[in-house]
């Protein structure tokens, strides 16, 4: 390896801080949109863009990020990504407007696709197998503790300081991570010499970005059917351009993906465990953030400490499981920690009431904390070692895009279900309410157009008019409960579906991931 023991450590660090930052602008944005929204006058759908513009940018970027780093070199490459990255949050902590911070989150987006991608390849060149497991357990804990720690580091820095300071942290602790960077990783190459495959590259970013657009479409939306105009012509255009691109990457010499890595079982294996994981675990904590300040009234900053507890899990157990990694079966361990999830998502099933409290369902977090730590280690390291070794940088981004898709996905299938669920239980729990069945209907029509996310502002116009009824204090008592439970006729669904997709990518884990690539 040529490397000291101190060294390589020395590059993880730098490689963690860079993830933590790229994980947290993904997360952090959520508690300032309103204190955005009041300052730039942003409209409800600029507002949306702050975060579908980093999202739609880092899926785009990731498989582009990793090629370029078998090409041009992993090192480089990466600096250039946070290079990109730390502008783009600069660009952001100055933006005078929405459409500025929207271009600027574009550029984090780049950036931080870069990132996360090329830190997983540079890991595994960096550490070898002993140590391999436990660098890919310190990893997978920063990647855990960076989302549960987003809404607490922002909630924060919005109370001491303003929304802008969400951004400007990054400046620092960005160059001190290219100074790290530089100093301390050393640079890789794929298959250096290969000729650029430039229709490949054009063809897979546009097919990522119309699949993943469509997804946000349909995310904001809700309203709008699959067989809405604005919705499936995007599926459809990246649909055809997913046949033009396999097309042609068989036919070329030096493609950009080679598609022999998809003839590897336990690669396949990996990358579908990774969109369950994507879809029925990180979709899902966007549902659990909602129900937990919209319904159980924890602010921002509550919610984050008390999302700590699976967090802390993932730092504490993660590099425990990178070591476990190394000793036993790989496949076991990823189909065991996402059945340990699935348990977690359970015991929270088994909670939900309109009396619930964070001791009830704290055991659930923890459990879930466990799962993903045990996941994530050897989950990285399989997708490395299920193909051959000039296959490692872009079977990195293959790997991340199926987990950055499979969390669009699961995002907008367990809105719809939420929604839908939300919504029959308005129907089903406002038809006891003892008013006329003119605003009885008024009142269902408003609560269900809402949605389960908006019912706070629709509550009050409701709350207005029954103010001016004889027993109206008590009607908003009645109409309350109906609304919580509502909400969670359609929160149980939603766990029950991501108990299901979990449970899938473990039984494809365990049969699939057997050996590792020669």
């Amino acid at each position: 390896m040529g490397k000291t023991n101190n060294r390589r450590w020395f590059a993880l660090t730098a490689l963690c801080i860079a993830v933590f930052m790229s994980l947290l602008d993904s997360t952090i944005v959520n508690v300032a949109l309103p204190t955005i929204q009041m300052e730039l006058k942003a409209s409800y759908t600029e507002l949306q863009w702050i975060i579908n513009a980093y999202t739609l940018a880092f899926a785009m970027c990731l498989l582009l990020a990793s090629k370029f780093g078998d090409l041009f070199g992993r090192k480089k490459i990466f600096l250039i990504s946070l290079t990109i990255f730390t502008v783009g949050s600069l660009g952001s902590a100055l933006s005078p407007t929405a459409l500025t911070l929207n271009l600027a989150r574009v550029f984090q987006g780049i950036g931080g696709a870069g990132m996360m991608s090329l830190s997983m390849t540079i890991v595994a060149e960096t550490f070898d197998d002993r140590e391999r497991g436990i660098a890919f357990g310190v990893w997978s804990s920063v990647v855990g503790v960076a989302t549960a720690l987003g809404p607490v580091i922002g909630g924060y820095l919005i109370k001491v300081s303003s929304w802008r300071s969400i951004f400007s942290i990054n400046i620092p602790i960005g160059i001190i991570a290219i100074i790290m960077t530089f100093k301390f990783v050393d640079e890789t190459f794929g298959n250096r010499g290969e000729k650029i495959d430039w229709w490949g590259m054009s063809i897979s970013t546009v097919m990522i970005f119309y699949l993943v657009f469509g997804l946000v479409q349909k995310e904001t939306h809700v309203n709008w059917t699959w067989g809405n105009p604005h919705v499936w012509p995007c599926f459809l255009v990246g649909l055809v351009l997913l046949i033009i691109f396999i097309i042609i990457e068989k036919r070329i010499k030096q493609p950009m993906v080679d598609l022999a890595i998809f003839k590897s079982w336990a690669f396949n294996g990996t990358a579908i465990a990774s969109f369950c994981l994507g879809a029925g675990l990180y979709a899902y904590f966007t549902y659990m953030t909602i129900w937990m300040q919209n319904y159980l009234n924890y602010s921002a900053e509550q919610t984050g400490i008390r999302q700590l507890a699976i967090g802390l899990m993932s730092l504490i157990i993660g590099p425990i499981a990178g070591i476990m990694s190394n000793r036993f079966a790989k496949r076991w361990l990823i189909g065991g920690g996402l059945l340990i999830i699935s348990l977690g998502l359970f015991e929270i099933v088994r909670v939900v009431s309109l009396q619930v409290s964070y001791i009830d369902f704290v055991a659930g977090f923890i459990i879930i904390g466990i799962g993903n730590a045990i996941v994530n280690p050897p989950l990285s390291a399989a997708a490395m070692e299920s193909v051959d070794q000039r296959f490692v940088g872009i079977a990195s981004g293959v790997v991340n895009v199926f987990r950055q898709l499979g969390s669009t996905f699961g995002i907008v299938i367990l809105g719809l279900i939420l929604s839908n669920g939300y919504q029959n239980g308005i129907a089903k729990y406002v038809a006891n309410l003892e008013v006329s069945k003119t605003a009885k209907q008024g009142i269902i029509n408003a609560l269900q157009s809402g949605g389960p996310v908006s019912n706070k502002e629709v509550f009050k116009v409701v709350q207005s008019y029954l103010n001016h009824l004889t027993n109206g204090s008590q009607l908003a008592q009645q109409l309350k409960i109906a609304i919580f439970k509502a909400f969670n006729q359609g929160y149980i669904q939603v766990l029950y579906v991501s108990i299901g997709i979990i449970l899938l990518g473990a039984v494809v884990a365990v049969l699939t991931i057997k050996k590792r690539a020669k």
